[in-house]
């Protein structure tokens, strides 16, 4: 992984992010427009011989490096710059990585162009990042995260935030905190904290995902939604758990649980499989539980295991 030096803003290269000494930040951001490249941060030291490139780089880039010096760590991550895009094999790795280089980063910075420092609690609410396809694993991966307004100033941290968090993106507390593993949550419940966030590629609905589904594969821009397939079909290799089948649901079609058993109706589909994760909207509360072991020559049937917890 290529890692900016927080005091003059230069890449240097990584084998592994174990590798790095003293650890790392990491930033998580929505991107806008004027995004600062690979190329873009390596030309600065060449065009500013003798001179400090951290003054020259991007407000964004010098603002993040500036922080993460004053709280003591030397490298810091950000996915605009430190990935080589023009290599579509680091590209490949750095996607398939994400979720592992979040959740090894020391410190997490959440920076939010869209919320003031005064009076936050309801632009925090409203804020673009917690509509984007690929901050969702970036708020549940790391351990530590700060959450920055549009002033670079300090408005809270997830444990303080975890409960509004919860409310906001559906996603338990438990697991914000990281008190519950998010490999025992249900896969349907998973998608469905992806329902209503967006990506601008549609390949990134399903590459977005792979780390919180422990999930590995080729990302091959250009194939459209078929990237959701694929990643549908890896999870289904790799796990017993059939609530990946429970999509589809329209909330009029719900029946509420009245009795340890439940029933769910959905619209007729003859997919297998869901296009998109907007498919498990009402699917965040289906529960999977994992059908007992069968030995020797036993018969025995087997069934979904969905319930709906109220």
């Amino acid at each position: 992984m290529w890692l900016l030096s927080t005091t003059r803003a230069e890449l240097k290269y990584f084998v592994r992010p174990e590798d790095v000494p003293g650890g790392y930040a990491i930033l998580s951001h929505v991107w806008q427009s004027d995004e600062q490249s690979f190329a873009g941060v390596q030309n600065l030291r060449c065009a500013h011989e003798g001179k400090n490139p951290r003054d020259y780089a991007s407000e964004k880039i010098k603002r993040f490096c500036q922080l993460a010096e004053l709280h003591g760590h030397a490298w810091a991550w950000a996915d605009v710059c430190c990935i080589d895009k023009s290599s579509s094999s680091e590209l490949s790795e750095a996607i398939n990585s994400m979720y592992r280089y979040y959740s090894l980063a020391r410190v997490c910075y959440v920076y939010l162009h869209d919320v003031p420092s005064r009076n936050y609690g309801t632009r925090f609410k409203t804020s673009k990042w917690h509509l984007r396809g690929w901050t969702l694993q970036e708020l549940i991966a790391p351990a530590t995260i700060l959450f920055l307004s549009m002033e670079w100033d300090l408005i809270g941290t997830k444990l303080d935030f975890a409960r509004m968090l919860t409310d906001i993106t559906g996603i338990p507390e438990e697991v914000l905190t990281l008190g519950k593993d998010v490999g025992d949550i249900s896969i349907a419940q998973r998608m469905s904290w992806a329902a209503r966030r967006q990506t601008t590629r549609p390949e990134d609905e399903a590459y977005c995902l792979m780390g919180i589904f422990g999930i590995s594969m080729p990302t091959l821009y250009g194939e459209g939604r078929s990237a959701f397939r694929r990643l549908q079909e890896e999870i289904m290799k790799k796990s017993v758990d059939t609530s990946l089948f429970a999509w589809g649901f329209n909330m009029h079609y719900v029946q509420p649980c009245t009795s340890s058993r439940c029933t769910l109706h959905s619209r007729p589909s003859t997919n297998l499989f869901a296009m998109s994760p907007r498919d498990f909207l009402y699917s965040e509360r289906i529960c999977f539980k994992e059908p007992r072991h069968f030995e020797g020559n036993e018969v025995c049937r087997f069934r979904a295991n969905l319930s709906k917890w109220r």
